[in-house]
C-alpha cells in the first residue's frame, strides 16, 4: 500500500477545486490511499507516516498563502526529527492570472521539501497549447514542469477554471501516485 497526502490552503475554492482533481488521480492508481486535509485541520501523524505529500496553496502577491505559510513553519518538528526524510514531495498551485508568478510558489514548495530532504516530482508532462496545433483543451496548458499550474478566474468560482487544468490535476496526482509506488518498492 502507499499513502498519499494531500495538504493545501484554499481561500476561495479554487485550490481545493484542484486539491479534489489532484486526489481523484491519485486515487486512481491502485493500492493507494489518499489522504486529504486542509492546513487549518493536519492531521500530523498521518502526514508523517504518509509516503508522499502534496503541497497545495493559491499564489498571493507572489507566493504562497499565508495560511500555508503558517502550516509550513509548522513543520519544523517534522523537520527538526527527519520525519520526512525521503519522501516523495510535489505541489500544486492556483491563481487567477495564466502566470500569476505561480512558478515563486512551487519554488516555495520545492524549497520546503528540499529542507524535509525530500524527493521532488514534476509534473512529468510536456508543455500544452504551446504551437500552432495546440488548443486550450491540451494537458498541461500552461506549460508547467515544477509542479501543478492552474488558472481560475478571479470573478467567477470554481466554474472559471478550465476543464483542462481538472484533467491536468487528475494526470498529475496520477503521476505523483504512480511515482511514489514505484520508490516504496
Amino acid at each position: 500500500m502507499t499513502t498519499v497526502s494531500i495538504v493545501y490552503h484554499s481561500g476561495y475554492g479554487h485550490t481545493k477545486a484542484i486539491a479534489e482533481s489532484v486526489q481523484k488521480g491519485a486515487a486512481s492508481v491502485a493500492g493507494t490511499t489518499v489522504n486529504f486535509m486542509a492546513v487549518d485541520a493536519v492531521d500530523w501523524d498521518a502526514l508523517n507516516a504518509s509516503h508522499a505529500i502534496i503541497f497545495g496553496s493559491p499564489t498571493y502577491m507572489g507566493g504562497p498563502s499565508g495560511q500555508f505559510k503558517t502550516f509550513a513553519d509548522a513543520t519544523s518538528k517534522a523537520w527538526f526529527t527527519g520525519a520526512w526524510k525521503d519522501k516523495i514531495a510535489a505541489g500544486f498551485t492556483v491563481s487567477s492570472s495564466r502566470n500569476g508568478d505561480k512558478a515563486s510558489t512551487l519554488s516555495y514548495f520545492q524549497t520546503l521539501a528540499m529542507q524535509h530532504h525530500m524527493l521532488w516530482v514534476g509534473t512529468g508532462m510536456m508543455p500544452g497549447n504551446n504551437s500552432s496545433k495546440g488548443s486550450e483543451a491540451d494537458l498541461n496548458r500552461l506549460g508547467s514542469s515544477a509542479g501543478l499550474m492552474a488558472q481560475g478566474n478571479s470573478d467567477q468560482g470554481v466554474e472559471g477554471i478550465h476543464e483542462s487544468d481538472f484533467r491536468t490535476a487528475e494526470a498529475f496526482g496520477k503521476r505523483v501516485a504512480e511515482v511514489t509506488a514505484r520508490w516504496n518498492k
